[in-house]
């Protein structure tokens, strides 16, 4: 079965940097567009980033471009958000997502699996 396993969240102060790690497993990563969103407390899950299936295509929330970079390793299976400049409200779970096709790539509906979330705090 599809499985998403996301780690490398905690704690950083404001202005440092983290890296976000999603373990694919259950079918063929290469073949699939991932995203990255996160939900902080009281609001909705929102997008962050996207990346193509072979990693050539990618986009980014207005809020996060120029410190965020999203890339993918499709012979390791797995999904990375390097996080730099980080500020308080990046505080969030951050989730990444199996696209299943269909709609913009920027959209929650597009994503068909996910994982359990890794919780990012910044400390301002």
């Amino acid at each position: 079965q599809v499985q998403l396993v996301e780690s490398g969240g905690g704690w950083v102060q404001a202005g440092g940097s983290l890296r976000l790690s999603c373990a694919a497993s259950g079918y063929s990563f290469s073949s699939y567009t991932m995203g990255w969103f996160r939900q902080a407390p009281g609001k909705e899950r929102e997008f962050v980033a996207a990346i193509s299936y072979v990693g050539g295509r990618t986009t980014y929330a207005d809020a996060v471009k120029g410190r965020f970079t999203i890339s993918r390793d499709n012979a390791k299976k797995t999904l990375y958000l390097q996080m730099n400049s980080l500020k308080s409200e990046d505080t969030a779970l951050y989730y990444c997502g199996r696209r299943g096709g269909g709609s913009d790539w920027r959209k929650l509906v597009a994503y068909d699996y996910w994982g359990q979330g890794t919780q990012v705090t910044v400390s301002s």
